[in-house]
């Protein structure tokens, strides 16, 4: 079983809470959230302002983001902002209208697609579109079965829980499912295939069959695999010569964070049956999306009638439209990609420096970076009080990986050389003490 995702660096409910305005804050989320209740860092923090790559607390400190990829054009952009309000004021309604806004951003993100993925259906987040994608496969391939990697996280309704291993408590695998390794080792692109194939063998020696083989392009749960680009292709061949199809969740590595490319499935050569995307979609405003090609959305919508009351509202149009104009407009994707490098680079420089870190893997501004022991074994403690410590010295960072071990750096795109030398520093500081 993999370290379940709420549980990364996750805050004590059970410790005694501090004095002051922070304890009164915390017993007020428990009364309110109860179990439900996710706070991360062992000492918690109440954001009260964003700008850019930074964010500040209450007690007016800031903070340098380098993991929250949600505003993926940086925090509180003003052009985001102006958009949302603006359309706000005027008008926002369901879909069943007609809407100038709304049709404008549906042809321009399309337009970042390749043939024959025509057909954008928006919903409020990655989690319904992954549910979405899930349902479209079945209806295209009359089966079932899923493939999926051992710490993914695709989302949290019924269905989209049971191909996120990495949220998993208590339970298994559903019969449907089948997870794999992945990729990783001296040759990525053969063994991810070979387990595919594996995989694929066992739903059909099950009764079940592939439907869909479901990747977030850059594995960011499983600990952030990017490099050879190209290994994802002989595994996509393997998926559907089983009759699968490709689900690419673009939820985490799409909008330009791999730098080159604005998707993540680009990196690779491969063009996917179904792509869902979320979170920076919007830069913060709730909105996601599913787009495939005409045919497969046909064949779901004459088993299924489909309608979502908020997804692809003018509001969440116009933050949609804002997004992609600030990533051209700013040079987005190309930063990510000079920046992504040179911090990349410098974290294997360090790496020469300090035993205690593994591999470092990346690409653009996402990268993943491994605690490890004396032994070189998954070192989770140190990595929680690494994360804990640069929190304590102004820098927000997370984790990820099947033992919680790698470093998720995942800045907003307009993340400087200036900013990732600063992290460079402060980790080289920690690490040394």
């Amino acid at each position: 079983m993999s370290t379940q995702i709420l549980d990364l660096n996750r805050y004590d409910p059970a410790a005694p809470l501090p004095p002051g305005r922070l304890g009164e804050r915390l017993a007020a989320r428990a009364r309110h959230a109860g179990a439900s209740s996710v706070l991360v860092y062992s000492h918690p923090v109440e954001m009260v302002s964003g700008e850019g790559v930074w964010l500040t607390d209450a007690e007016g400190r800031r903070y340098l983001d380098t993991y929250n990829n949600v505003p993926s054009v940086g925090h509180c952009h003003p052009k985001v902002a102006a958009a949302i309000a603006a359309q706000a004021a005027r008008l926002t309604t369901h879909t069943r209208y007609l809407n100038a806004v709304v049709e404008a951003y549906a042809e321009r993100l399309l337009a970042t697609f390749p043939a024959p993925l025509d057909n954008l259906v928006m919903t409020c987040s990655g989690t319904e579109a992954n549910d979405l994608a899930l349902r479209i496969a079945a209806a295209a391939t009359g089966r079932r079965g899923v493939i999926v990697t051992r710490a993914a996280y695709h989302g949290n309704s019924a269905a989209v829980t049971e191909i996120s291993p990495s949220a998993w408590k208590t339970q298994g695998p559903a019969p449907h499912v089948r997870l794999i390794d992945p990729p990783r080792g001296p040759d990525p692109a053969a063994r991810f295939a070979q387990d595919v194939k594996d995989a694929a063998q066992s739903l059909d020696d099950a009764g079940i069959g592939l439907s869909a083989l479901v990747v977030d392009t850059i594995f960011s749960s499983d600990g952030i695999f990017a490099d050879p680009a190209g290994f994802l292709a002989p595994a996509v061949a393997a998926a559907r010569a089983a009759g699968g199809l490709l689900i690419a969740d673009e939820v985490q590595p799409g909008f330009g964070r791999t730098g080159e490319f604005l998707w993540g499935f680009q990196r690779h050569g491969v063009t996917p049956e179904i792509v869902t995307m979320g979170k920076p979609m919007g830069n913060g405003f709730p909105m996601a999306g599913v787009v495939t090609d005409p045919a497969r959305l046909a064949g779901f919508c004459e088993e299924t009638g489909y309608f979502n009351t908020f997804g692809g509202n003018p509001v969440a149009a116009a933050a949609g439209m804002a997004v992609l104009e600030v990533i051209e407009q700013e040079g987005l994707i190309a930063n990510a990609g000079r920046v992504g490098a040179y911090f990349l680079q410098g974290l294997r420089d360090l790496a020469t420096r300090h035993s205690t870190i593994g591999e470092v893997r990346g690409a653009g501004l996402f990268i993943g970076l491994d605690l490890v022991d004396a032994e070189g074994r998954a070192d989770t403690p140190r990595t929680n009080a690494v994360i804990n410590a640069l929190r304590a010295n102004g820098i927000l960072i997370g984790s990820a990986g099947l033992a919680g071990n790698t470093l998720k750096i995942r800045p907003p795109l307009p993340f400087s050389t200036g900013n990732a030398d600063q992290f460079l520093r402060t980790l080289d500081q920690i690490l040394t003490a």
